[in-house]
């Protein structure tokens, strides 16, 4: 790969790396203003709680189609 060619996927890089930044500074935003005290850090342990319990529910009613109440 000769300089400009590495230059110039170089700058595509960084300017990707710009955006996805700017995206995640902003999504953090929207966590903490939504009640996230640590916005994105908060925001992900909430939701893999959330998905924990779910498979934890799924699992008991799992068991629950092997043992009908009647």
């Amino acid at each position: 790969m000769n300089k400009k060619t590495f230059e110039k996927k170089l700058a595509k890089l960084e300017s990707i790396n710009d955006q996805l930044v700017a995206e995640i500074r902003y999504l953090d935003e929207i966590a903490h203003k939504l009640g996230f005290q640590q916005g994105l850090k908060t925001l992900k342990e909430a939701a893999l709680e959330l998905i924990e319990m779910e498979e934890e529910m799924g699992d008991m009613n799992a068991d629950d189609d092997l043992n009908p109440p009647y």
